[in-house]
């Protein structure tokens, strides 16, 4: 460790006021003000616009309910007005130092830390995990700094011809790459606490060998100077604990996807900027393309397992923010690097992806409200998890407000109208319903949630100058515009889906966590249909109710009904991967990273017109039966036989068990063996070996009817073939 690294790192440990801190304290006081005093304006000038000017029970409710969505579209409003001003300005005065100090630049400075990058993953696409892997694998190469990381494939797979699969990918990257002592990979057989309890069980094994440790998604991508500037920050700030990068989307060819990775290169880099104005040094942590300060973090973000049942009880799912402000809490530093380049994620493919994840992280942040006054935790983390709540609570609140708007027009429908609302009163109030008044309100509205994107339009046409990254200007604009109308389209369709998601949750409903596709795919009618047909009916129904007793507030409803009416045929057409491609040809949602990919990008599905699909091949997987391959061809049963830890006994009935299955596969076949029972096979060292040579002692007929083998091979050439 360099002289004085102890030191800094000591003192990092304790809570210590900084003047970012002061900053921070006096931008966010800005922040809150500006949020309340437009939702204050916005709130009376919606009483004065109802009927009987929010007199009523009925109009005080939706007066109620209208303040607090107004004010939670006025934060990513506000925040989006901070970042433009931020860039504007170019430079923020609390950015943290990103280039190494002068002593650090000498000849004999000391040797990098060693840094280990993490990628758990269950059950993925194994080629498309290796392949991301191997690009940012070379990228670092590249950059003459290798020798300072370790990449670490951390399994959690269940699967087990993923499981096999898996460790051919590996072992054929690491042959190619030359990378036996650089690219690791462990299999974790109980699935404890998923994606953190996978990080934590690496950190208790070797989390002490590194200073810091750089978390990927199973769809990352990073670039290579990108992690050798990360450690360099760390390096150069050692009060901070977690350092985030914002991941651009790339890669995908749906028409919904390209839409969202138009919109993260368009307007995410504003946002990002907003976020670290208010938040500083106390920004969130989103579990993936950061890297995080070893030792502290195994020391104070150990998470806690919450009383009850789930889903609002048990293991922790949204990980990410809770261990953000542990290590706030520490004493450590969490910073956002809004203007650092070179991360890179996918998106989801369809509309129902992205609504079958969001469901995951609804849960994860609705959890996260009973650890809002958990003692010693920062306000702004307390304001960041009731911020992740409320993303999916306001969907709730949304239907919640406009069922409490169709109730109100009906009854103004058909009831005689009430002169004196209020008790005791003198003089009557006459209703009065002004059309300008209200047009005015929803244009405002409308000005909170789209000015924004006028600004970064703004920001990359003047400021920044980089319309031709785009296409050129029209081609930018009109993305914008196209972006803004997909957006206002699927926006009741998501409001009905996550306020569904609330109250399962709230109703006791628990969550399956399952791998998200890796592949551009097109939703079939089918799949539309059980998934927003609901929905769908729900809005005939209502629409119909409200056309028959006040159609002039039908009108108004109609940009809602609309498109949960059309929400089938909208999943199915935004899913199309044809569309999509053409849309790219004609130059429709174009991203710098696909007029110019990076070399880390080049080659990847979606990175380039001329890509194709994840090819397995490409690694040496045959995708068909990993479970076959381990048993019957000789090298792949080696390798995964070196890779269990051997010499463990176990219960005379447990062995007694695996001898059954032994005996079961030679009679019967794997075709007769279930996943679970294949994966304890595939676990035990001593039963795998004794099938592998069990197998090859058959007689030709059952070896190749049972296993797809033929006798004289003296490598599988059949089923689950690896060459």
């Amino acid at each position: 460790m360099p002289r004085g690294m102890g030191r800094d790192m000591e003192r990092g440990r304790h809570r210590l006021v900084h003047s970012w801190e002061k900053a921070a304290h006096a931008r966010r006081m800005l922040l809150l003000t500006l949020i309340l005093a437009t939702t204050l304006a916005a709130s009376a000038y919606m009483a004065s616009i109802l009927p009987y000017r929010g007199t009523t029970v009925l109009e005080a409710a939706l007066v109620g309910f209208f303040a607090l969505l107004f004010a939670w579209i006025s934060i990513g409003f506000w925040t989006s007005l901070l970042g433009f001003v931020l860039l504007l300005r170019g430079r923020d005065r609390f950015d943290l130092p990103m280039d190494p100090p002068a002593d650090r630049e000498a000849p004999e400075a000391p040797a990098a830390p060693l840094t280990a990058i993490l990628i758990p993953i269950y059950n993925e696409h194994v080629a498309r995990v290796f392949q991301g892997l191997e690009a940012t694998y070379r990228s670092l190469e590249a950059t003459g700094r290798l020798d300072g990381f370790h990449f670490f494939v951390l399994s959690d797979s269940t699967d087990p011809d993923k499981w096999v699969q898996e460790e051919i990918a590996w072992a054929r990257t690491c042959e190619r790459r030359n990378a036996f002592n650089r690219i690791f990979y462990r299999h974790r057989r109980p699935n404890i606490k998923r994606k953190s309890g996978n990080i934590a069980d690496f950190c208790r094994r070797w989390g002490r060998n590194y200073r810091y440790l750089i978390v990927l998604d199973a769809d990352s991508v990073m670039a290579g100077d990108t992690l050798v500037k990360m450690v360099a920050v760390m390096e150069r700030n050692p009060q901070v604990g977690i350092l985030q990068t914002p991941p651009q989307a790339v890669g995908r060819e749906n028409l919904i996807a390209r839409a969202q990775q138009f919109a993260s290169s368009a307007y995410g880099g504003m946002f990002a900027a907003g976020l670290h104005f208010w938040q500083i040094g106390d920004a969130q942590y989103w579990g993936h393309n950061a890297i995080i300060r070893a030792e502290p973090f195994m020391q104070h973000c150990g998470l806690p397992r919450l009383p009850g049942r789930p889903p609002l009880g048990g293991d922790i799912l949204s990980h990410d923010f809770v261990e953000a402000a542990l290590m706030r809490r520490a004493g450590w530093g969490v910073w956002l690097a809004y203007d650092m380049p070179g991360s890179y994620e996918e998106p989801p493919p369809t509309l129902i992806d992205e609504l079958v994840r969001d469901r995951r992280w609804c849960q994860g942040n609705i959890q996260h409200l009973r650890l809002l006054f958990t003692r010693g935790i920062f306000p702004a983390h307390r304001a960041l998890f009731l911020n992740g709540a409320m993303s999916y609570v306001s969907a709730l609140l949304w239907s919640l407000f406009l069922g409490l708007s169709t109730a109100k027009a009906i009854v103004q429908a058909i009831r005689e109208p009430e002169y004196f609302p209020q008790e005791g009163s003198l003089f009557p109030t006459w209703p009065v319903w002004d059309l300008g008044w209200a047009v005015t309100l929803l244009t405002s509205t409308l000005v909170i949630l789209f000015l924004p994107k006028i600004f970064s339009l703004f920001l990359l046409v003047v400021r920044q100058r980089r319309a031709r990254a785009f296409g050129g200007f029209r081609k930018l604009v009109q993305g914008v515009a196209g972006e803004v109308l997909l957006s206002t389209l699927l926006a009741p369709v998501r409001m009905l889906a996550h306020s569904k998601f609330v109250l399962g949750i709230l109703f006791g409903r628990k969550v399956a966590w399952n791998p998200p596709p890796r592949d551009d795919y097109r939703t079939s009618w089918g799949q539309a249909l059980r998934f927003h047909g609901g929905g769908t009916l729900l809005a005939l129904v209502w629409g119909a109710v409200v056309y028959v007793f006040n159609r002039s507030f039908f009108w108004w409803l109609t940009p809602i009904l609309v498109p949960l009416v059309l929400a089938v045929p909208l999943s199915v057409w935004t899913s199309d991967i044809g569309l999509g491609r053409r849309l790219r040809r004609w130059g429709f949602f174009l991203t710098p990273a696909e007029i110019d990919p990076p070399p880390e990008l080049q080659g990847l599905s979606g990175s380039r017109p001329d890509a194709g699909p994840t090819d397995a091949s490409v690694l040496g997987i045959d995708a068909r039966d990993g479970f076959v391959c381990a048993v019957a061809d000789p090298r792949i049963s080696a390798l995964h036989i070196a890779l269990q830890r051997g010499g463990r006994r176990v219960a005379p009935r447990i062995a007694a068990r695996r001898r059954k299955l032994v005996d079961k596969a030679l009679d019967q076949g794997p075709d007769h063996l279930s996943k679970r029972e294949k994966t304890e096979l595939l676990g035990d060292a001593e039963s795998l070996s004794a099938l592998h040579r069990l197998v090859w002692e058959l007689p030709e007929g059952p070896l190749s009817r049972r296993w797809g083998i033929s006798a004289g091979m003296t490598s599988l050439e059949g089923k689950g073939a690896t060459r």
